[in-house]
């Protein structure tokens, strides 16, 4: 069982920066791989960036690339995303996630746990 909780979500305007944070409770943190996906009201959830179990494999939604990236801190039970020059189509709530598989990480219905979502807000 594990529980998530995000963090760091605001207004910001566009080009600017946000860092979310996202704290792991519960056993065996390292054994899970870790997400981000977000979603807009009427829309679909997309995935946004994940980070293996072990950290070696980093994959990202092709609309993010560049700008975003995901970084796992074991010992303090934490996956972060720091989002650079954020764009209104951006704005979302964004959730992190965390799942015991080893493939399959752009597709939700692969981890088993969420947290509760952190709004982000791109002002134009």
């Amino acid at each position: 069982q594990v529980q998530l909780v995000e963090s760091g979500g605001g207004l910001v305007q566009a080009g600017g920066s946000l860092r979310l944070s996202c704290a792991a409770s519960g056993r065996t943190f390292s054994t899970y791989a870790m997400g981000w996906f977000r979603q807009a009201p009427g829309k679909e959830r997309e995935f946004v960036a994940a980070v293996s179990q072990n950290g070696f494999l980093i994959y990202y939604g092709d609309s993010v690339k560049g700008r975003f990236s995901i970084s796992r801190d074991g010992g303090k039970n934490t996956v972060y995303l720091q989002m650079n020059s954020l764009k209104p189509e951006d704005t979302a709530v964004y959730y992190c996630a965390a799942g015991a598989m080893h493939t399959g990480y752009r597709n939700a219905d692969a981890y088993a746990y969420w947290g509760q979502g952190t709004q982000v807000t791109v002002s134009s």
